[in-house]
């Protein structure tokens, strides 16, 4: 998160002082407004793809592998993976339950539990979160 704002703020700085360069290219009369919007969108072209670069080669686990050392970190049972899984395949509770031949207050355990060991508040934050821990295969 203190990375994303970091480049946030990097990238707001450079549009501040591309901005202030061309205001003074523009009162010397030096060159056109044309070139200037020109460079910033050459200048913001190269920051894209530089970041677009950098974020596919971060070290990822293969499309739909899971990575059990997480689920271990995070002190998910079985049962609860199990769950994640039908959450993450948008069953209520309900048909969680008859699917895993379980109650459906055992589920709300089960939920419970998900939710609170993934630091989230909502079934959809846990299954996004899990994705983006690759602990649930999609």
């Amino acid at each position: 998160m203190k990375r994303t704002i970091f480049i946030f703020t990097i990238l707001i700085v450079a549009i501040l002082t591309l901005f202030q360069l061309s205001k003074y290219t523009i009162i010397s009369g030096d060159t056109k407004i044309e070139m200037i919007i020109g460079v910033i969108a050459i200048v913001f072209f190269v920051i894209g793809v530089y970041m677009n670069k950098r974020s596919l080669h971060r070290k990822r686990l293969p499309e739909g592998s899971i990575d059990h050392k997480k689920i271990k970190e995070l002190g998910l049972s079985k049962r609860e993976c199990e769950v994640l899984n039908q959450i993450a395949t948008g069953r209520s509770n309900q048909e969680i339950a008859e699917k895993l031949f379980v109650s459906e207050s055992t589920v709300k355990t089960h939920v419970s539990n998900i939710l609170m060991k993934l630091d989230v508040k909502r079934r959809t934050q846990a299954v996004q979160k899990a994705k983006e821990l690759q602990i649930i295969a999609f």
